[in-house]
């Protein structure tokens, strides 16, 4: 039986069926208005074609959610324009492209656990653990007198993934980023 969601329900992440597609909500916003009902801004990627599109629907509309069969899986390397990944599963190597991962290539790190979502037998995507550990390459040095409670700075990611760090964060340190909302968290154990 189809699990049906309403507008309330939306939150990045949710994969629900409109359409005739199948989408992922990148980013939602509950908006009151005047003497009409609530509407809701989505921003929605297609998993199917990769394309975005934003979209204002009306509080309460209902929608059949996606739920996904899960794979354990894990990232490699990067192939020309091409991610691959081995099923851990069966240890076949499954080759992914921009279009299907979207943003979240920003977040691949070597050797990285992340889960197929797999719906009727094709892998539509991956899910992501909540922080990943991750190399600070570019960042500006920080100078004396700047604390750790001040603001920050910009670094950039062996990955590219440009994320607000504190101060004190320099060059080659590893730091951990939350995969949810692209913020520092913290500077990794070693």
């Amino acid at each position: 039986m189809a699990q049906v969601v309403d507008t309330s329900d939306f939150r990045p992440g949710l994969k629900i069926k409109w359409e005739g597609g199948m989408w992922v909500i990148l980013e939602c916003s509950h908006h009151k208005m005047g003497r009409g009902g609530a509407i809701v801004r989505a921003k929605l990627r297609n998993l199917e074609t990769g394309s975005s599109q934003d979209q204002s629907f009306k509080s309460g509309e209902r929608f059949e959610r996606i739920i996904f069969d899960e794979r354990p899986a894990q990232y490699q390397y990067k192939d020309g324009e091409s991610f691959v990944f081995m099923d851990l599963e069966s240890y076949d190597q499954v080759y992914l492209g921009k279009d299907t991962l979207g943003d979240l290539v920003k977040y691949l790190v070597d050797d990285l656990e992340v889960s197929f979502d797999v719906y009727e037998g094709r892998i539509m995507g991956i899910e992501l653990p909540n922080s990943v550990v991750m190399e600070v390459t570019d960042t500006p040095p920080g100078f004396k007198g700047d604390t750790a409670s001040g603001g920050g700075k910009p670094a950039t990611t062996k990955t590219g993934l440009v994320v607000s760090v504190p101060f004190f964060v320099e060059n080659g340190e590893m730091i951990e980023v939350d995969t949810r909302t692209g913020e520092y968290l913290e500077r990794a154990k070693k």
